[in-house]
């Protein structure tokens, strides 16, 4: 190579494409590379969805990639607590090994799996750590899907699925956003504004005529672009809905053609009834907002004549989170806002098999037919248990108590409700195994820490993203690091090496993984979307395309359909009557008092973080180094407090130190704190470098959905009082 003019060789500066997977976006990258080492992030700018937006996040990935801090070798905790570096081998050896004794002595079921946040960023970790499971005969396997937002998909199957899908966004006349805000959280729900290109996309359509309207707590980077925004109280959702229907259906503005089409005998009528004493009077009370600004929201929605309404994880971790979603399924239903025959569906998923799509009703499904928890009645769903009762079902003794657990690209610590059985379960394991490239609060308990390749380190498909993309949209990457420093494990290789050493077979659908020598991540890739609508070699070539021929028609109904939506499901009657006797929702946790616990906490999402992730890297640590107690300043002047103070914040379970910041974007009477922070103990005495776990305040029995056992992690019941040293030992 020639020298420079002072003799050193010049740097060598490579592109490569990939895609980011920092959250669930899956935004595509050019990663520039300075002398083979990742150095610094570019958007796309010809991409045809993404158009060239990142985010603060994703612009991180060289220093996730390159940090001093990375744990790069398997770690084994020796027998006075320090961790000590062992090859793979041994470490997959000695796992296997106790895993298996663990099966002899306690059955299958012993061992358990919880896939986190980081696992689903990538594609065959979760098929393959499913299919594991299967093989060994475990019906021990979590997500944390379970957490947050479980009602999705057990509230559509409860009411009934419109198999053609929602209307297209590019195409509504009018959106109605409830506690989500893309600007800053990837996800939204079908039919919603995506967090691909969200700012540029909001505004091209807004300009287009859309109409906007937010209901949220606080006024969030999408309310500030509503023309209507609801700063309802936290936890209300189900009271404002339950208004917007019955001024929809007392004024006679649904879609009456489609409700005598589609809704089932009676139910209409049901509905209407069930929610009849929910005026604009009575929930602007309760909701805290103008009677006459319910009415011009409701309204507004009705006489679209385009329409979606759909919710976040703020108002699903509420304290009628199944209710809740089910009445903005209601809505969308009495609106009739869903694709008709003939129509084009924006939205095509390339990975998933070959499906319909006709304009009728599937179901109602019964969706709790897993296997039966040993708490609280709850039953398993989609292929997985309830994530609540996890930790009680490894600290309770009795037949099926868990004895091991896989926390795979998870922090079971600082993510699963209620930190003190959480912290209790770490500690009575008898195996956990981390799969994690750093020492998270969960890592901190582990037996052993076994690091992964990272994004730029693997082959990829958005396994999620892919469904939700406005078009049909080809997306891939192969690894652009190919032999990265370490002695690293693909997430999915992990089951592959412990199924070999305890003889069982992972079948994925496009057959098993073959024993013997280690497949590649591609051939993992095509047994997993071997049933793909495009094939797998296609969606390589096509990457960073839309495959406009792929757009999909909707079909006519099957004349022997039989399937109609149920909107007066009896459960949820009994809670709106439930509601109709309360001063506030708060009611719904055990030992609330309305003297005490005069604050709501509510979560948010941070630009510079996804739930624990972000705070290891120095850029983004130093834009928020804590998560911040966000309060309204007129509540903090109130209250003697000021910036930077530290807070005791406490719920009927617990208390916590929070460090008190001013932000006028938040109504009165509300907190708004990130999840996911905090340290591996019960004490904030770091509470200004790393944060406090707002898991800590939450109980998993008093208050949860008796539906899916998900507790009630938003708008939480609190008090607030300025820290005083002699009060509390930190």
């Amino acid at each position: 190579m020639p020298k420079g003019e002072r003799g050193f060789e010049p740097m060598k500066v490579e592109i490569k494409r990939s895609f980011c997977r920092i959250c669930h976006a899956g935004c595509p990258i050019d990663v520039e590379f300075v002398d083979g080492k990742p150095a610094k992030i570019h958007g796309v700018e010809e991409d045809p969805l993404f158009e060239g937006y990142t985010c603060v996040k994703g612009r991180q990935i060289p220093d996730q990639i390159n940090s001093p801090s990375r744990i790069r070798y398997p770690l084994k905790k020796m027998p006075d607590g320090h961790f000590e570096e062992i090859s793979a081998t041994q470490a997959l050896d000695e796992i296997a090994e106790r895993l298996e004794k663990i099966i002899r002595d306690h059955g299958p079921s012993s061992v358990s799996t919880y896939t986190g946040t980081g696992g689903y960023q990538n594609a065959p970790s979760d098929p393959v750590a499913r299919a594991f499971h299967k093989a060994i005969g475990s019906i021990s396997y979590y997500t944390s899907v379970t957490i947050d937002q479980p009602m999705k998909r057990t509230a559509s199957m409860r009411a009934g699925v419109w198999e053609a899908g929602p209307q297209n966004f590019t195409e509504l006349d009018v959106l109605l956003a409830i506690g989500y805000n893309p600007m800053v959280s990837s996800f939204a729900p079908f039919g919603g504004l995506q967090g691909t290109n969200p700012f540029t996309t909001l505004r091209r359509r807004k300009e287009e005529g859309m109409k906007l309207i937010v209901v949220d707590p606080r006024k969030t980077e999408l309310a500030t672009q509503a023309d209507i925004h609801l700063q309802i109280k936290p936890g209300e959702d189900p009271t404002l809905l339950a208004a917007f229907l019955n001024i929809i259906l007392t004024q006679g503005m649904h879609d009456i053609e489609f409700c005598e089409d589609w809704v089932s005998e009676g139910h209409l009528e049901n509905l209407a009834e069930a929610v009849k004493d929910f005026t604009p009077e009575f929930a602007a009370k309760r909701c805290d907002v103008l009677a006459e600004d319910i009415v011009e929201a409701a309204t507004l929605f009705a006489k679209g004549p385009t329409g979606n309404a759909g919710t976040g994880t703020g108002p699903s971790m509420s304290p009628y989170p199944s209710l809740m979603e089910h009445l903005v399924i209601c809505l969308n239903i009495v609106c009739g806002r869903f694709l008709r025959s003939g129509e084009v569906s924006e939205s095509r998923s390339l990975l998933q098999p070959d499906t319909p799509k006709r304009a009728q009703v599937l179901g109602p499904f019964n969706p709790l037919k897993g296997p039966k928890s040993r708490f609280r009645g709850l039953r398993g769903y989609g292929g997985e248990m309830p994530c609540t009762t996890l930790a009680q079902e490894i600290i309770e003794p009795g037949e099926g108590q868990i004895k091991a657990l896989i926390s795979n690209g998870g922090n079971p610590v600082a993510a699963w409700p209620d930190q003190a059985r959480s912290l209790e379960a770490m500690e009575v394991l008898d195996l956990l195994v981390a799969i994690d490239h750093r020492m998270t609060q969960t890592a901190q308990f582990a037996d052993y820490i076994l690091p992964p390749r990272l994004s730029l380190e693997r082959a990829d498909v958005p396994p999620f993203m892919d469904r939700w993309f406005r078009a049909p949209y080809a997306c891939y990457t192969k690894a652009v690091i190919d032999e990265p420093e370490g002695d690293l494990l693909n997430d999915w290789e992990v089951y592959w090496e412990i199924a070999e050493r305890l003889g069982v077979q992972i079948e994925l659908p496009g057959g098993a993984i073959p024993s013997g020598e280690r497949p590649s991540d591609d051939e993992i890739l095509d047994l997993v979307y071997a049933n793909s609508l495009v094939p797998f070699d296609e969606i390589r070539e096509k990457n960073g395309q839309v495959l406009e021929h792929l757009r999909q028609q909707i079909d006519a109904a099957d004349p022997d359909s039989s399937g109609r939506f149920h909107v007066a499901l009896e459960d949820h009657i009994s809670e709106l009557a439930e509601i109709q006797g309360q001063q506030t929702s708060a009611e719904r946790v055990m030992g609330f008092d309305p003297n005490v616990h005069t604050f709501r906490l509510v979560s948010r999402r941070l630009k510079t973080h996804l739930n624990s992730l972000g705070g290891e890297l120095s850029a983004l640590n130093k834009k928020n180094p804590t998560n911040y107690s966000y309060m309204n300043p007129a509540d903090m002047e109130d209250l003697n407090i000021k910036d930077e103070d530290l807070v005791i914040i406490a719920s009927p379970r617990s208390s916590l130190t929070g460090v008190a910041k001013a932000a006028k974007d938040i109504r009165r009477g509300v907190i708004s704190m990130a999840h996911s922070w905090g340290s591996a103990s019960a004490s904030d005495e770091k509470v200004r470098d790393i944060g406090a776990p707002t898991n800590r305040l939450i109980d998993v029995e008093n208050g949860f959905d008796p539906i899916t056992g998900q507790a009630i992690q938003s708008a939480i019941p609190v008090s607030v009082a300025l820290f005083e040293e002699e009060s509390i030992s930190l």
